[in-house]
């Protein structure tokens, strides 16, 4: 099938037809992953929204970071580990300015500690932590992939927060997950910028039915495709074939001649 053939003015109304079909079951489809990503934003929201619970009941010690806690909204209550055993991560921008994370261990009730991510700061140094007990409210996040410096050096400096390697440096057993810092109190007054939280991750089954429909909505501007081209092809074919059919053969030609010259002259 050419592209001569397809110019054809017969084929117009099948062009047109298919263009039509194709565009709704694109739109449709497009629409309904818009409605799949509204109802995943919106239940993100929803999560990151939702009141803060305990530390120790949403995750154990010893317990892994699932996908369904990232970005929980959580409150830790503790004290802060000695100065000496916070560090700075390096290479963290804020509004274009580069700078460091300040983490501190928070040691828990249980004798466990998380790490917090007190806030950013330009400065090579941390401020000092606080010296009473105090309640933390965040967001948990899972730690780093592993830098060239994932464990402190003289300076107190990471490259990333790579818990499995601060495990060994660490007096006290460290939870799997790191907690941004959002809010604490008593209220703060060491001059750290907060930290952007990243939104609770969503189960991507959420909003399903409305994923299906754009994939069905798809298949059928796929096989409207098909159907286009199939029609084209067929109609095509038969124009193709009408002429031979309709043209009669020499040996037809001939034999009316010769009884055509048989007939009587009045």
């Amino acid at each position: 099938m050419n592209a001569t053939a397809l110019l054809r003015p017969h084929l117009l109304a099948v062009h047109l037809f298919a263009l039509a079909a194709i565009a709704v079951c694109v739109i449709a489809g497009l629409w309904q992953l818009d409605v799949y990503e509204s109802e995943q934003s919106d239940q993100a929201d929803a999560l990151a929204s939702a009141p803060p619970v305990p530390l120790t009941s949403a995750l154990g010690p010893d317990a892994g970071l699932t996908n369904d806690l990232v970005g929980a909204p959580v409150t830790a209550e503790g004290q802060y580990a000695p100065d000496a055993q916070q560090f700075l991560v390096t290479d963290r921008s804020r509004q274009g300015r580069s700078g460091y994370w300040v983490v501190s261990p928070l040691v828990i009730d249980n004798g466990s500690a998380i790490l917090v991510v007190r806030g950013w700061t330009p400065n090579a140094s941390a401020p000092p932590v606080p010296t009473t007990p105090v309640t933390v409210t965040g967001a948990l996040q899972p730690g780093e992939e592993p830098g060239v410096d994932s464990l402190p050096g003289p300076n107190g400096t990471v490259d990333s927060i790579r818990i499995p390697s601060l495990v060994g440096v660490m007096p006290f057993d460290l939870y799997s997950a790191v907690l941004i810092r959002t809010a604490e109190q008593p209220k703060p007054t060491d001059g750290l910028a907060p930290v952007d939280t990243s939104a609770p991750a969503v189960p991507w089954t959420d909003g399903l039915r409305n994923l299906a429909y754009a994939l069905q909505w798809w298949v059928f501007a796929a096989f409207a495709v098909f159907m286009w081209w199939r029609v084209c092809a067929d109609v095509i074919a038969r124009r193709q074939e009408s002429p031979a059919e309709e043209q009669p053969s020499d040996a037809s030609v001939d034999e009316a001649d010769r009884s055509q010259s048989r007939l009587p002259i009045d």
